[in-house]
C-alpha cells in the first residue's frame, strides 16, 4: 500500500487532517484511506450549531468555530493534504483551502452537493451522479477491510470463533436508515431465516450496528445462545474484521451500501437481506454487486460462489497520491513524501 517515507531522500514528510463532523459513517473511510496513503492523520471534528449547520453544505462555517476560537477545529497550521467528509464540513474544506493560500490539498469523500470544484479531488461512488476530471467514480466505498488485515485475521484468529462449526457465516445486521426501516414483519422474517439457516449446523458469528433496534438485537442474542452460534455484545476487542475474515458466507442487511462493500472485499458470497424501503441508488450498488458476481438475496439458505474481492481503497488512494503530486509540482513544492507499495 502506499506508505509514508521521511529521511534519505529529503522529502518532507507530509501533514494531514480528517475533516468530518463526527459521523463514523463519514470519518471511518476516511481514515482508511489515510491508511492506505500511509498518513497519521489529525482528526479535526466541526459542531456547526443553527442556523450555520442549516446553510450546510453552501453555506458559510460557524463563525464560533473560525480559526482563533478557543479549541477551533481549523486552527492553523494548515495540512499538506485534508480528506474530508459530510456535507457539514464543506464549508470548512473550503475555508481551510482559501486561509491555506490553496496550499492544502483538498480531498472530499461522497458528493459535496456543490458540484466537482468543491475540492482538488472528489472520491464519489458509481452509483452517484457527480462527474468530472478530478471525480473519481467506484462501485464500492473506501474502508479499512484490507486484504492485509483480512489475511492477518486468517491467520491470527480470534478465540471467540475458531471453535465454531464450519461452513461459518457471518452475519452484520444494520439497522434503521434514511432509506430503510425494520419493522417487526421484517425482524420476524430475517430472525426466521437465519433460525433456518441455524438449523443447518452452520457456525453463525453475528454482530449489530449502533442503529439495530433493540428487537433485533435481542433475537439475535437469544439465536447465538439457542444454537451455539456467537453474538457480539460489545464486550472485548471488536471481532468485526475477524468475522469477515473466517466466513465462509456473509448474510448483511442492505441498509448500508459502507457494509455490503467491506462484505464484498472478502470475495466471499453475499446473502443480502432488504427491510422495508429502498432507493434507486440502492438498486445500482446491487445491480453492479450482482454483475461481478457476489451478492444474492437471503432466503435461509447458502448459495453463490467467491470471486475475486472488490476493494476500491488502494485505487482511491493511488489516484489522490497522483493528483497531490501534480498539486505540489504546480506550486513548486517539495515531491510528496509517499510511495506505492503493492500489499
Amino acid at each position: 500500500m502506499l506508505r509514508e517515507m521521511e529521511g534519505l531522500s529529503g522529502q518532507p514528510a507530509l501533514s494531514s487532517w480528517v475533516l468530518t463532523d463526527g459521523k463514523a459513517g463519514d470519518e471511518l473511510p476516511a481514515l482508511s484511506v489515510m491508511d492506505a496513503l500511509g498518513l497519521k492523520p489529525e482528526i479535526r471534528r466541526v459542531r456547526p450549531k443553527a442556523p450555520f449547520s442549516w446553510f450546510a453544505p453552501s453555506g458559510p462555517i460557524d463563525p464560533r468555530e473560525r480559526p482563533s476560537a478557543p479549541g477551533s477545529p481549523i486552527a492553523p497550521p494548515y495540512p499538506d493534504i485534508l480528506i474530508a467528509s459530510g456535507r457539514r464540513s464543506v464549508p470548512y474544506m473550503r475555508f481551510v483551502k482559501k486561509a491555506s493560500g490553496g496550499r492544502t490539498f483538498t480531498v472530499f469523500l461522497k458528493d459535496p452537493r456543490t458540484g466537482p470544484a468543491s475540492a482538488d479531488f472528489i472520491w464519489a461512488p458509481a452509483y452517484d451522479r457527480l462527474r468530472g476530471p478530478n471525480v473519481l467514480n467506484t462501485l464500492t466505498s473506501p474502508h479499512r477491510a484490507s486484504a492485509e488485515r483480512l489475511t492477518a485475521a486468517r491467520e491470527t484468529p480470534d478465540p471467540r470463533l475458531v471453535h465454531l462449526p464450519t461452513p461459518r457465516v457471518a452475519v452484520i445486521a444494520g439497522g434503521n436508515s434514511r432509506h430503510h426501516r425494520f419493522t417487526d414483519e421484517d425482524i420476524a422474517r430475517f430472525i426466521a431465516h437465519l433460525t433456518e439457516l441455524a438449523s443447518t449446523g452452520v457456525g453463525l458469528m453475528m454482530t449489530a450496528s449502533r442503529r439495530t433496534p433493540r428487537e433485533l438485537r435481542e433475537a439475535l442474542t437469544e439465536l447465538a445462545r439457542k444454537h451455539g452460534g456467537f453474538f457480539w455484545d460489545g464486550t472485548g476487542e471488536n471481532p468485526y474484521v475477524s468475522i469477515l475474515a473466517l466466513a465462509d458466507f456473509i448474510v448483511v442487511t442492505a441498509d448500508s451500501t459502507n457494509m455490503v462493500g467491506e462484505a464484498a472485499a472478502t470475495g466471499r458470497p453475499l446473502l443480502v437481506f432488504e427491510p422495508s424501503g429502498g432507493h434507486r441508488k440502492l438498486v445500482t450498488f446491487m445491480n453492479g454487486l450482482k454483475a461481478e458476481g457476489a451478492v444474492y438475496p437471503f432466503e435461509g439458505r447458502l448459495e453463490g460462489r467467491g470471486y475475486t474481492p472488490l476493494n476500491s481503497t488502494l485505487q482511491i488512494a493511488s489516484a489522490i497520491a497522483e493528483g497531490l503530486a501534480r498539486h505540489r509540482r504546480a506550486l513548486g513544492l517539495p515531491d510528496a513524501a509517499l510511495s506505492l507499495e503493492n500489499s
